[in-house]
């Protein structure tokens, strides 16, 4: 399958180096508000067609995939641009800003036809049904309490302070902890208490998530864009706890018994980045018809992103 990349950042440029080691996916097309840009960035990557424009790219017949990578501000339009163009697309998280354009551009997608997904890669890669495998198997007892904090000092970037590109911890990080949680615990959220330090910009700067689930699981979340983390994962349970090194790409997960005594470490697949497993997910479902992937169907999209609306409204951010 070819894919078409919207947008020339960092994202793109290593959904750009996975595509090209993937060997049955490639990047074909590069589209950026700037020839000039999209012809530099084609040329680093060994990519065949270098656009102006995302319209440009859009009308490319050779295209089975789009891959959304702007700022969180600019997926609406771009995704319903790719959607209306009868383009599958692939949106980088968060998927849109809020729940209202969320739940537009998937109305519009099922009107057309038209796949599209998000690209909130830890649901897509071996980890998390890894992850999910040994919970079932019983290995910790009975699952009790998540822990987990992301972090990274991005506070100088344009994007992450300016309100209108959807700035802050939340959208960029918070996301993946809020994820994370929905990956390993199906039950609805029964409390929530949150808090947050804002930015002198307005946006959501670190912010700490407690919720305590229907099923009596207590989740601990902290986010932040101004300082650096561990970014370490813990699901603890009756007779043990389950550590995962990364939170976001977990390269192991470590079974522990008894407190810093590991018992057993289960080591991931070789990868590329780990984007991979979200673009072979993609085409595979647009092989079969479906639209929408299994890893990260519609609804739990809509879940997510009410959930940070519901966070934000608490923070008044």
């Amino acid at each position: 399958m070819n894919v078409g990349i919207i947008g020339a950042g960092h994202i793109a440029e290593k959904a750009a180096t996975t595509l090209a080691a993937m060997g049955d996916m490639k990047c074909l097309a590069i589209g950026s508000r700037s020839l000039e840009k999209a012809q530099a960035f084609a040329a680093r990557f060994g990519i065949e067609r270098a656009y102006g424009s995302y319209e440009e790219l859009l009308k490319d017949p050779d295209i089975g995939l789009v891959y959304i990578a702007t700022p969180h501000s600019c997926h609406f339009a771009h995704a319903r641009d790719a959607i209306l163009a009868g383009k599958p697309c692939l949106v980088e998280k968060s998927f849109m800003l809020n729940a209202t354009e969320a739940a537009a551009i998937l109305a519009l997608a099922r009107e057309k036809g038209v796949f599209v997904a998000e690209a909130i890669w830890p649901r897509y890669m071996p980890s998390c049904k890894i992850g999910r495998e040994l919970i079932a198997s019983g290995v910790i007892g009975e699952p009790k309490m998540v822990s987990a904090t992301l972090a990274y000092n991005v506070s100088d970037k344009e994007r992450i302070l300016r309100p209108e590109l959807g700035g802050g911890a939340l959208l960029d990080l918070g996301v993946y902890l809020l994820t994370f949680v929905r990956m390993y615990f199906d039950a609805p959220i029964e409390r929530l208490n949150t808090t947050c330090i804002k930015a002198p910009s307005g946006v959501d700067a670190t912010e700490d998530i407690t919720m305590i689930l229907a099923d009596g699981t207590l989740a601990s979340l902290q986010a932040s864009a101004w300082c650096q983390g561990g970014n370490e994962a813990v699901i603890a349970g009756t007779t043990g706890y389950l550590v995962f090194d990364d939170l976001i790409h977990p390269t192991r997960i470590s079974i522990c018994r008894k407190r810093h005594v590991v018992e057993r470490v289960v080591e991931m697949p070789p990868q590329i980045t780990g984007f991979e497993y979200q673009f072979r997910a993609c085409r595979d479902a647009i092989a079969a018809g479906a639209l929408e992937p299994s890893q990260m169907p519609h609804g739990e999209i809509l879940y997510v992103m009410h959930l940070m609306d519901r966070l934000r409204a608490e923070w008044g951010a």
